[in-house]
C-alpha cells in the first residue's frame, strides 16, 4: 500500500492493513485502442476549447453568470494538484454532450448557409471529465486501478429562467480500472448534490471530499470481491430479478434496495458475460469481481448526468450480493 500513502488520511490504514506478502502478478493494461470512462453520446473535447470557444450560460432574471465548465474543471484540477502535491496528476479527459447553438444579435437575420463561424456560438448542456492520479495506484486481480477524480455538471438540472442560487455539480474520487476505463465510486468518495455559489466554494468542497475519502477501505472491498463466486445459474437468477425490478409497483420498490441500471444496460451486462475478454465467464464460475465489471461496463453507456449515481448503485449492488451469498438480508431478494 506505499503508493496510496495520501497524507490527511494515512491514519486511517491501519484499520484495513494486513502483513505484507510478496507475490508475483501478472498486470493487465488497457488494449491499444483508446477507452474512455464514459461513452454515450458523449465527444471528447479540450479544456482549451471550453475556455475560448463556448459562451457562458447566464440566470434570466438577474444575467449573473454561471460557474462554466472550462472553470469546473479548473477548480478541481488546482485543488487535485494541491492536495496530492508531489504526485503525478493529469490533465483532465473532457467529455461533452447535448450542444446547444446560437448566433450573435448581429447574425440573427441572416440565412443559415450565410452564417459566418464568428456569427455562432455555442455550449454544452452536460460535461463530465475524469482526472487520473497514476502514482496512487493498486493491482486487484491483475488490473491496475488507478486514483481518479470525476466530475459531472448538468445544466439541464439548473433553472436558468430565475435568479442566481447556488449551482448544481457532481464530483466523485475512487479508482479507474486501467484494463476497461471503468470507475469504481462509494458513497464517502462521492457529493452527489454539491451545491455551490462560486468557483471558490468548489475548490473547498472538493478538498474537504479528497480529505474524507478512505482509499484503502475502497480497495480492501474491491479485493473481497474477488473472493466470491456466483454459478451461472446464480447468475442468470441476479439478471432476471434486475429486469423484474424495472416492472414492480412503486410501492414494492422501496421495499428492495434500489436499482439504477436501465434495461438495455441489463442486457449489455449479460452480452458482455459472453463475450467480454476480460470480465465474462461463459460456462464457468464468475467471481463478484468480474461480475462488478460487467455492471460499471454498462454504466459507461448512461447518459453524462446520471454516470456517477449508477456508478455508486453498480458498488451498492455488487457489494450487497456479496453480501447477500453470504446470509445478508438486504440484497437476498435478487438472489432468491
Amino acid at each position: 500500500m506505499r503508493n496510496l500513502s495520501i497524507m490527511p488520511t494515512v491514519a486511517r490504514f491501519n484499520d484495513y492493513a494486513e502483513d505484507a506478502v510478496i507475490v508475483t502478478e501478472e498486470v493487465r493494461t488497457a488494449p491499444s485502442k483508446q477507452l474512455h470512462f464514459i461513452e454515450a453520446n458523449t465527444t471528447e473535447v479540450t479544456l482549451q476549447h471550453l475556455r475560448e470557444d463556448c459562451v457562458t450560460p447566464v440566470f434570466a432574471k438577474d444575467n449573473e453568470l454561471t460557474i462554466n465548465h472550462a472553470q469546473f474543471v479548473e477548480a478541481i484540477q488546482e485543488a487535485a494538484r494541491d492536495f496530492f502535491r508531489g504526485e503525478i496528476v493529469e490533465d483532465a479527459d473532457i467529455r461533452v454532450s447535448h450542444i446547444i447553438k446560437g448566433r450573435i444579435p448581429e447574425a440573427l437575420h441572416k440565412k443559415t448557409s450565410e452564417l459566418l463561424e464568428s456569427d455562432k456560438t455555442q455550449y454544452y448542456e452536460r460535461c463530465a471529465f475524469s482526472i487520473d492520479i497514476p502514482s496512487i495506484y493498486e493491482v486487484v486481480d491483475g488490473c491496475r486501478l488507478n486514483l481518479s477524480i470525476v466530475g459531472v455538471r448538468a445544466y439541464n438540472h439548473e433553472n436558468l429562467y430565475t435568479k442566481k442560487t447556488p449551482e448544481l455539480f457532481r464530483l466523485a474520487i475512487g479508482f479507474k480500472n486501467q484494463v476497461c476505463c471503468n470507475m469504481c465510486i462509494f458513497t464517502d468518495g462521492y457529493k452527489d448534490c454539491l451545491r455551490v455559489s462560486s468557483v471558490h466554494e468548489l475548490y473547498r468542497s472538493a478538498l474537504e471530499l479528497f480529505n474524507n475519502f478512505n482509499p484503502a477501505k475502497q480497495l480492501h472491498l474491491l479485493q473481497n470481491l474477488g473472493t466470491t463466486t456466483l454459478t451461472e445459474h446464480q447468475f442468470c437468477q441476479i439478471l432476471g430479478r434486475m429486469r423484474l425490478y424495472q416492472a414492480l409497483p412503486s410501492g414494492q420498490q422501496k421495499r428492495i434496495p434500489r436499482m439504477l441500471l436501465t434495461d438495455t444496460q441489463v442486457n449489455a451486462v449479460s452480452k458482455a458475460y459472453v463475450t467480454d475478454p476480460n470480465f465474462g465467464a461463459l460456462d464457468a464460475t464468475l467471481t463478484m469481481w468480474q461480475f462488478y465489471n460487467l455492471l460499471t461496463g454498462a454504466n459507461k453507456s448512461s447518459y453524462i448526468d446520471s454516470f456517477l449515481d449508477r456508478a455508486l448503485n453498480a458498488t451498492e449492488i455488487a457489494v450487497g450480493i456479496k453480501e447477500a451469498l453470504h446470509g445478508d438480508e438486504r440484497y437476498k431478494w435478487f438472489i432468491d
